[in-house]
């Protein structure tokens, strides 16, 4: 990826003197990766069970209540995540991965990365039932120790604190799932938890148009320019990816080139018509320059179903954007901060206006008014895999 201009004050502006240990640098912005914690609060996450999930000192903390898990509310498929983890010799905790809600057998329907004393027969960085780490160990709490982890295909590989831990390659992989923190049995932290997703697909060569029908465009004028990114002027109109998708992950970089202009990328469009799709809103504006009350929805908001938690990107500046889309819901993160989450609760219908679809449709890019004037780049997607 090219390297994006970040607005690094908007980006620490939500950050209090802990939670700044949960910002991405612009380097892990610019290659692809998102932050599933915010270090404030537990926003994209839901808990399974009745345990004192809490934020403290900047890290999602647990140390009572019932068995169960911290769930992402997002599925994901392949990715390497960074986790780091604090918890006394004695707990035994674990993080999930493509998991279900609710996992009985960490054996057959996910992959539990263990957190556990030595003498459990799936110690620290163990592949819980699936491979055990067989040390020495050589982590020590209760400082800071990080998992690099690694779910791709059939294969998972587990890093702990630079050394790599266990390697394992499944025979009947587990598709996609939640990440999954484990309450089970004493205090454990995390913090710093980020994700890139894995196995993205160009949609955009950078020297035409190839792959997208300028059926739509009306007013709008799409070309490539001189620096090999997609360029969309005046309006109304849209452009609309020759191939549908369903349940996918979608990465682009944007920069609107005016103050508070308007575009929006749209999703599970109905192929042909006229922007007739979910929309993730493009647009910088904010009241009274409050970045937590944006103008219209505000960039990575659902329009007209949630708006934007936060304005993180700018005008005149190269932004990035990924939208998650897995059944019926949606999640966005702009600048590798989630913005948006929302589950579309409404009846099914052809139409996503109207209700609910889990149709796989077409991807659109809106040119809005007279006054569009963007740019995007690296335009790339994965589709997420059927459930096992």
């Amino acid at each position: 990826m090219t390297k994006i201009v970040c607005t690094l004050c908007l980006l620490l502006s939500y950050s209090i003197s802990h939670a700044a240990e949960n910002v991405l640098t612009p380097k892990q912005i610019d290659d692809g990766w998102i932050a599933l914690f915010d270090g404030e609060t537990l926003f994209g996450w839901e808990a399974t069970s009745d345990a004192n999930w809490r934020v403290e000192d900047g890290a999602i903390t647990v140390d009572s209540g019932d068995e169960g898990w911290l769930m992402s509310t997002s599925e994901f498929a392949d990715y390497a995540l960074h986790v780091e983890f604090q918890a006394p010799k004695t707990t035994n905790s674990g993080v999930f991965l493509r998991t279900p809600l609710n996992p009985t057998d960490p054996a057959q329907d996910c992959y539990e990365v263990n957190i556990a004393p030595a003498e459990n027969p799936f110690p620290t960085a163990s592949i819980v039932g699936r491979r055990r780490f067989g040390g020495p160990l050589k982590w020590a709490p209760p400082s800071w120790h990080v998992f690099e982890i690694t779910v791709e295909g059939p294969q998972v590989r587990v890093v702990l604190d630079g050394a790599e831990a266990v390697s394992y390659t499944d025979p009947h992989p587990v598709a996609r799932g939640h990440i999954g923190l484990q309450h089970r049995e004493g205090k454990i932290a995390f913090r710093n938890i980020r994700l890139k997703p894995l196995g993205l697909k160009p949609i955009f060569n950078g020297r035409d148009l190839t792959g997208w029908s300028t059926k739509g465009t009306d007013q709008s004028e799409f070309s490539v320019n001189a620096e090999d990114d997609l360029t969309v002027q005046n309006g109304p109109g849209h452009l609309e990816s020759v191939d549908s998708y369903g349940d996918f992950v979608l990465q682009l970089e944007c920069k609107v080139n005016g103050d508070g202009l308007n575009s929006g990328i749209f999703f599970r469009c109905i192929p042909g018509d006229k922007m007739m799709g979910y929309e993730s809103q493009i647009h910088n504006g904010m009241v009274d320059g409050d970045p937590t009350k944006p103008v219209d929805c505000g960039t990575g908001g659902i329009f007209r179903r949630q708006n934007a938690r936060r304005i993180v990107a700018s005008d005149h500046e190269w932004f990035a954007k990924t939208i998650i889309a897995n059944g019926p819901h949606v999640a966005v993160w702009v600048n590798g901060y989630q913005v948006s989450d929302w589950t579309d609760d409404r009846k099914p219908d052809v139409n996503p206006r109207r209700g609910l679809r889990l149709e796989a449709g077409t991807l659109m890019i809106q040119g809005h008014d007279p006054t569009t004037d963007l740019e995007f780049r690296n335009l790339r997607i994965a589709e997420l895999p059927g459930k096992k």
